[in-house]
C-alpha cells in the first residue's frame, strides 16, 4: 500500500510538472504571437514608408528617362534606406527586447547588417520580378509601369518581412 501511495504521489508531482511546462509554452506562444503582430504593424508602417518612397523616386526617375526596371531599383533603394532608420527605432522601442549587454551602436550596426541583406533580397526580387514581367507581359509593363512595379515591391516585401523577422528575433534579441 505504501509503494501504491508513492507511486500516485511521484504521478501527481510528474502531471504537475507537465501542467507547469504546458504552461510555459503557452505563455511563450503567446508572447511570440504578440511580438509577430507588433512586428506586424511596426512592418507595415515601415512598409507604407518604404513603398510611397519607392513609387515617388521610381516615378521621377522614369521621367527623367530611365528605364522601368532601374526606376524601380533607384526607388527601392531609396524607400528602404528611409524606412530602415523607422524601422530600426520602432523596432527595438517595441518589438524586440535589447540584449543588456550590447552597445546601441552595436546594436544598429547588427540590424543594419541584417538589414542589407534584405535590401539586397528586395533589390533583386524588384529588378528580375519587372525584367520578367517585361518578358512576359511587355505590354502591361510599358502601358501600367507603376502597376508592375508596385504588385513586385508586394512581393518582395513579404519575402523580405520574413526573412528580417527571423534574422533580428536570433541575434538581436534578449534570450529568456
Amino acid at each position: 500500500m505504501g509503494t501504491f501511495l508513492m507511486c500516485r504521489k511521484e504521478i501527481g508531482k510528474m502531471s504537475s510538472e507537465m501542467t507547469e511546462t504546458k504552461e510555459i509554452k503557452e505563455d511563450k506562444k503567446k508572447k511570440l504571437i504578440a511580438q509577430i503582430l507588433k512586428f506586424g504593424v511596426v512592418g507595415g508602417l515601415s512598409f507604407v514608408i518604404d513603398f510611397l518612397i519607392t513609387m515617388i523616386v521610381s516615378f521621377i526617375s522614369r521621367k527623367c528617362g530611365m528605364d522601368v526596371a532601374a526606376a524601380a531599383t533607384l526607388g527601392g533603394l531609396f524607400g528602404f534606406c528611409i524606412s530602415l532608420i523607422f524601422n530600426y527605432f520602432m523596432s527595438m522601442k517595441f518589438v524586440f527586447e535589447r540584449k543588456d549587454d550590447m552597445d546601441r551602436k552595436k546594436e544598429f550596426l547588427i540590424f543594419t547588417a541584417l538589414s542589407a541583406v534584405g535590401l539586397g533580397l528586395n533589390e533583386l526580387i524588384l529588378y528580375f520580378g519587372v525584367v520578367a514581367c517585361d518578358k512576359f507581359i511587355p505590354s502591361i509593363v510599358t502601358e501600367y509601369p507603376s502597376y508592375v512595379t508596385a504588385g513586385v515591391k508586394v512581393v518582395a516585401t513579404g519575402i523580405v518581412m520574413v526573412y528580417n523577422f527571423i534574422s533580428r528575433k536570433m541575434t538581436l534579441e534578449k534570450k529568456d
